[in-house]
């Protein structure tokens, strides 16, 4: 089964955010093997970013504010070509501090999902929800509109 790896930094404290990356992991489970690995806060992005690259497996992609612009139907191809190779691949969201340049230079891809700042909790939501999407598209599935 393909593995898809989120590393993001710091813990979900709102039960609403909790509940929501649930039922999407519950709903990815069917695609692919979905793990969140929650890297410590540090006191800057330098004390960050060796966890967070020590966390990485397979392709790296940082999601970060001056990244590339995929629409949902891009980034449905992209995780279809990594998945048709086999390819393991992992999600990296920041923290309030955003991600240190090692860590984006280390990327295979940064990825931006908007020129706007989003707190990196509900970013952890937004990530799912269209990894959810993007096997929805490849899959024929109707949940894409």
């Amino acid at each position: 089964m393909l593995k898809v790896n989120v590393v993001c930094v710091g813990k979900i404290k709102e039960a609403f955010y909790r509940s929501a990356v649930d039922e999407y992991l519950k709903r990815l489970s069917r695609f692919a093997k979905v793990e969140i690995k929650e890297i410590a806060e540090g006191r800057n992005i330098g004390e960050e970013a060796s966890s967070i690259l020590k966390a990485c497996k397979g392709r790296v992609i940082a999601l970060c504010i001056e990244g590339v612009k995929y629409s949902s139907e891009r980034l449905a191809e992209y995780v279809k070509n990594l998945a048709d190779r086999g390819e393991e691949f992992t999600f990296v969201i920041g923290s309030s501090y955003g991600l240190a340049d090692d860590v984006k230079r280390t990327a295979d891809l940064k990825l931006s999902f908007s020129d706007m700042t989003f707190p990196h909790q509900l970013m952890r939501v937004i990530l799912l929800e269209q990894l959810y999407r993007a096997f929805m598209i490849n899959g024929g599935g109707e949940y894409h509109k």
